[in-house]
């Protein structure tokens, strides 16, 4: 090992860090980790810039901006122990970062960006573990495996918290005296109604409060029982909490008004409460903290092992940037297999159904940004029954031109449009409630054709997308959803069933604008 300065008796002292000193070997190879960091950011930029974009934008993910630093300040912390620890290239890290080549390129043809995040976070650890070694690794084996919240992720909590949130809600109402009904997630008062939708979930909090759970169990705690306990608090605290507000909000709303109480509970969901919450928790779980502030993070005695296939460290960081290229190049093959769509399409025309302009009391479309072809149309009958078709048509998937996803389909993002609930499977295609400008309800059926497969399941889509990019096939898409006003003789749903019987197969629909056939 390089020979490295420490102060005399200070390593070894419990009353205060030794003093880093860390060799020219050390520097070499941060130097080099550094610059293959930067590397693959650059390489994988639009994932990068997508990153940026969810931290700062989208306020469920806005912890992850204060990951980074946390990982540095943790790193800092085991700073004079690390100093002890001699970096070696080793060349069986780069199994980690072949796994998140293979990851982010899964997601990349799927089309989920997840999957994309996590892979090119797994790439980011494997870059430490090829370029600093194994004995590194395990010195810093906390601080990398946080990496993972660099990944935004959670949102699926949404529709189980919205869930929780209304099963709280509700009986809480009625106990204050407060008339109220629930329809799915809107809750219904004297004077008003109120969304339960994702946003007001909790999910944010819980998601955010599960990374603090997971630093301070590991920063204050020795015990694995106590941290399980802190982790579950964590999780538990603002799961409750969010309730209370909701209902505090439905219930300040109905002795005053709907906008003076939505208006004061923004104020308070964004400045005060997260920060309540986190004191709280943190006041649970002060009286049983038991690491010592001054205790070491790890032993770098056991750490001196000289591991076997070392790589030179330059030859390790080009080694990192050839297999994440790989994936890559492989990916970029793939998309540069797509067949093209017809140039032109148009809309059926329908037995027995006749087009006519769309609606002016209830407009709606439905959103498939970069289709590279949208239709919409509406029809009615001889009764004067009207449903609306809309059909979007993709030649290939990838970032920004996907057939499911966050705002996409049916209802967009801030639509004005509300989902209420979804309904029971029609013909294979996923059928939703929404109400709109006015309460005007609508019901939505959505199919979505993708290598010979016809679903309403988006966790369908994606697993399609990926077989057609990796096995090969036809990678076109096609997105078909039929809509229909909900009338006062609640007819959507045979509105609906009666056009399906005249269109015909939807598959042969989604066929012919695909070209397939």
């Amino acid at each position: 090992m390089a020979e490295i300065s420490i102060p005399s008796g200070v390593g070894a002292s419990s009353k205060g860090p030794a003093v880093a000193v860390f060799d020219a070997r050390w520097k070499r190879h941060a130097a080099i980790l550094a610059g293959v960091w930067l590397a693959l950011l650059a390489i994988f930029h639009r994932d990068t810039a997508d990153l940026a974009t969810i931290y700062w934008t989208n306020t469920t993910f806005g912890h992850c901006l204060f990951i980074a630093p946390v990982i540095a300040w943790l790193v800092w912390q085991r700073r004079a122990e690390l100093a002890r620890v001699a970096p070696q290239g080793w060349w069986p890290g780069l199994a980690v970062v072949a796994a998140g080549g293979f990851g982010w390129m899964v997601g990349d043809a799927a089309g989920v960006a997840l999957f994309r995040h996590a892979g090119l976070a797994l790439m980011l650890q494997g870059a430490v573990v090829t370029g600093l070694g194994p004995n590194v690794a395990r010195a810093l084996l906390f601080p990398l495996c946080y990496m993972a919240f660099l990944v935004p992720f959670g949102d699926f909590l949404e529709g189980p918290l919205q869930d929780i949130t209304i099963a709280m809600v509700m009986p809480m109402l009625h106990l204050f005296g407060v008339p109220a009904s629930v329809d799915g997630v809107l809750i219904t008062t004297s004077n008003g109604y109120f969304e339960v939708a994702e946003a007001c979930s909790g999910a944010k909090f819980v998601i955010a409060m599960i990374a603090f759970g997971v630093l301070v169990a590991n920063v204050c705690y020795v015990s694995w029982r106590r941290r399980a306990a802190f982790l579950v608090a964590a999780i538990v605290v603002p799961i409750l909490a969010n309730g209370l507000r909701a209902f505090g909000t439905i219930y300040a709303a109905w002795w005053t008004s709907v906008e003076a109480a939505t208006g004061f509970d923004h104020i308070v969901y964004g400045w005060v409460f997260f920060a309540l919450v986190m004191a709280a928790v943190l006041a649970i779980g002060w009286k049983w903290f038991d690491r010592d502030p001054d205790a070491r993070w790890f032993d770098p005695a056991a750490l001196q092992a000289v591991p076997a296939r070392r790589a030179d460290a330059p030859v390790a960081g080009l080694l990192v940037l050839l297999v994440a290229s790989l994936f890559l190049g492989w990916s970029s093959f793939n998309d540069a297999r797509a067949a093209p769509v017809p140039a032109r399409v148009a809309l059926p025309d329908v037995p027995g159904w006749h087009r006519v302009p769309s609606s002016i009391r209830a407009a709606w479309s439905p959103n498939f940004p970069g289709a590279d072809h949208f239709l919409i149309g509406r029809y009615a009958d001889a009764t004067g029954r009207s449903v609306d078709l809309a059909v979007a048509v993709y030649a290939t998937q990838h970032e920004g031109r996907e057939l499911v996803g966050f705002g996409i389909g049916a209802i967009r993002e801030n639509d004005r449009w509300v989902k209420i609930e979804d309904l029971g499977p029609i013909r294979r295609g996923a059928a939703l409630r929404m109400t709109g400008p006015g309460r005007i309800e609508r019901e939505v059926v959505t199919w979505y054709r993708i290598g010979g497969v016809l679903t309403g399941s988006d966790k369908r889509v994606k697993l399609e997308t990926l077989k057609t990019k990796l096995l090969g096939g036809s990678q076109a898409g096609v997105a078909v959803l039929l809509s229909a006003e909900q009338g006062s003789d609640k007819g959507a749903h045979a509105t609906i069933q009666d056009f399906l019987g005249a269109l015909g197969p939807v598959e042969n629909l989604a066929d012919r604008m695909a070209g397939v056939r």
